[in-house]
């Protein structure tokens, strides 16, 4: 007997619109300022990041951005004011939020009980120099462990003025999270309770996980041998 199943309700999401190029990767880690071992120096690959993503954008993602809406609505803020676009990518649902309302946005995620993400678990920094005026990124990773749901809020500033409200007055957890963030990327956190390196001495200069942080090093002795820096190793290319 041949069972027929219903065709399933979830909306299938559209094409995504085509992301933007922010870089070019050359070889296959690419590194620059040193010399490339990989043998790969004249790979060269578009860095794209994900497209928007039109509505509806599948599942439980179009309710939870409705009652986002109407959540910035009753705080005094619109959906269009406070969202710059949103992307679903490999299943995953992220709202890229302008720096000016990130506290509306972080405030009505948590406390609406249809959308209760209750907890932070952390803020990631990235950082894409050759996306002018947009070349720092902060992305928040929030769970609602009311709904068993994941989402996450991006925002970006520019290289010039790399400021952004702090959340630790929605969620208190961020405290360290940001120092690190402040610490490898340079994004100050105003409003933070003591922004101060995490992990760098005080007196380090700059912020290490930029890409444009010079790549330099000290030679180590390895089983009599010395390994040069990096900024010293033979290349390929």
């Amino acid at each position: 007997m041949t069972v027929e199943h219903p065709a399933s309700t979830q909306p299938e999401n559209p094409p995504a619109e085509p992301g933007p190029v922010v870089g070019h990767r050359q070889g296959m880690f690419g590194v620059k300022g040193s010399g490339d071992t990989s043998g790969y120096s004249g790979l060269t690959r578009p860095i794209t990041l994900p497209g928007v993503t039109a509505a509806p954008y599948g599942g439980w993602f179009d309710d939870a951005a409705d009652t986002l809406r109407r959540a910035l609505l009753i705080s005094g803020s619109s959906w269009e004011e406070a969202i710059e676009v949103v992307v679903v990518d490999r299943g995953e649902l992220t709202f890229h939020v302008r720096r000016d309302q990130l506290l509306k946005v972080a405030q009505s995620l948590r406390d609406d009980p249809a959308l209760r993400f209750e907890l932070f678990s952390g803020v990631s920094g990235v950082h894409y120099p050759e996306q002018t005026g947009r070349e720092l990124h902060a992305v928040y990773h929030l769970l609602s462990i009311t709904h068993n749901r994941r989402l996450r809020l991006e925002v970006s500033v520019p290289d010039a003025d790399p400021h952004l409200p702090s959340v630790f007055s929605i969620y208190p957890t961020c405290d360290w999270h940001e120092r690190e963030t402040y610490d490898f990327f340079g994004i100050i956190f105003d409003g933070h309770p003591a922004l101060t390196r995490i992990m760098m001495p005080d007196d380090w200069p700059g912020h290490p996980q930029r890409k444009d942080y010079p790549l330099g090093g000290i030679p180590v002795e390895y089983k009599g041998a010395t390994i040069p820096p990096p900024d010293e190793r033979r290349t390929y290319s």
